[in-house]
Parts: C-alpha cells; sequence; structure tokens
C-alpha cells in the first residue's frame, strides 16, 4: 500500500524516534508498504518518520544510482537494498564531501550537503539479524540522511544559516502544500487547518 509522505514542517520529522522490538505490530507490512511507497515517490531511502511513525526504521534501494555505468562508485551500490532497524552510527571516517541531495518530504529542493565518506553502523536487518557494517561511498551517504530522520534532522538543518534564509519561504509552501509532486503527501498546515 503507498502511504502518504509527510512533508516539512511536520513536528513527527523533528522527533528522535524510538527503538522497536522484534514483536512490533505489522512489521514485515510496514516494511513492504514502506518499498512500495519509497519506490512510488522515485526514491533511494525512506524512514519511519517520513511517513509518521516514529521509530527507528528506516529503507535503502541504491540501484538507481547503479544506472550510471560511467560512476565506478555508483556502480559499487547498484544491487545495494537493506532494512535498518534500531540503526546506531558507531564511527564516521574519512574526508567530507559536498554532494546535491534531497528529499521526498522536500520536494523540488536539492541543495550540497557535506557528509564523511565512510561510516560504520549497528543494526539488525529484515530478518532481526543483528548486522555491524561499514559503508562508504554513495551508501554511507545514503544511509546517514536516512539515519539523520531517526534522530529528527532533515538535511537543510546541515545547511548554512544563509541558505537556510534563502530557503524559507520556499520551505514554509511545502508545509502549505504549495508544490507539486506525483506522490502522496501529507501537509501539515494543511492538516492543522481541518482540525
Amino acid at each position: 500500500m503507498i502511504l502518504p509522505i509527510l512533508a516539512y514542517g511536520d513536528t513527527v520529522l523533528k522527533m528522535e524516534a524510538a527503538d522497536i522490538s522484534k514483536d512490533y505490530s505489522e512489521l514485515d507490512k510496514l516494511i513492504d508498504n514502506m518499498f512500495e511507497t519509497m519506490y512510488n515517490a522515485s526514491g533511494v531511502g525512506l524512514a519511519a518518520p517520513q511517513i509518521g511513525k516514529s521509530i527507528r526504521l528506516f529503507i535503502v534501494d541504491a540501484s538507481p544510482f547503479g544506472e550510471d555505468e560511467d560512476d565506478p562508485e555508483a556502480l559499487k551500490v547498484k544491487d545495494f537494498k537493506e532494512v535498518f532497524i534500531n540503526a546506531q552510527i558507531v564511527d564516521r571516517a574519512g574526508d567530507e564531501w559536498l554532494f546535491q541531495e534531497g528529499c521526498l518530504s522536500i520536494p523540488n529542493i536539492r541543495e550540497d550537503v557535506n557528509r564523511e565518506s565512510t561510516i560504520r553502523i549497528q543494526y539488525y536487518d529484515r530478518n532481526w539479524h543483528y548486522q555491524e557494517k561499514e559503508f562508504d561511498g554513495y551508501a554511507a551517504r545514503i544511509i546517514q540522511h536516512e539515519y539523520d530522520h531517526i534522530d529528527g534532522i532533515l538535511f537543510t538543518d546541515l545547511l548554512n544559516p544563509l541558505k537556510k534564509r534563502m530557503l524559507k519561504r520556499k520551505l514554509q509552501g511545502i508545509s502549505r502544500g504549495e508544490v507539486d509532486v506525483n506522490y502522496k503527501m501529507k501537509f501539515p498546515i494543511l492538516k492543522a487547518k481541518k482540525r
């Protein structure tokens, strides 16, 4: 089932998410719905807070990056698909590198964000097997972006103050639903008016 994605300004997006237990109600169904929602919106990652659930769960499928056969970094992630439950980044290393990021909750805005090139992360996979892995390049970047969501951080929070001020009007417009997207969204200001 395709779920609506929360737009910038929704309070759930700014909350630190909670760990879940193995018996979390209908977890497999939720994960399937998140993948369907992400694919419908042409994303490469989606975190549970983006669909209104403040839990430490996010998914990644970086295969769209792998379509660029001229980029050796992109080819490394062409088969990278994973579910991250109760994730904790335990180390960040390597040179920071700028890369233009976007977000399904902040449509039509893309900005350069600095992130470390390598991370080590502990998490449970979809089958509740404990994992501790190191990722680099595009995989590390996508994971860090989604991981930020479960800590209540958006990529716009990482921009310098001048850039944030320049985007303020656009971000407020997104909160009001003044954006053209081809996927289902929930807008916080419209939601507040319905009450």
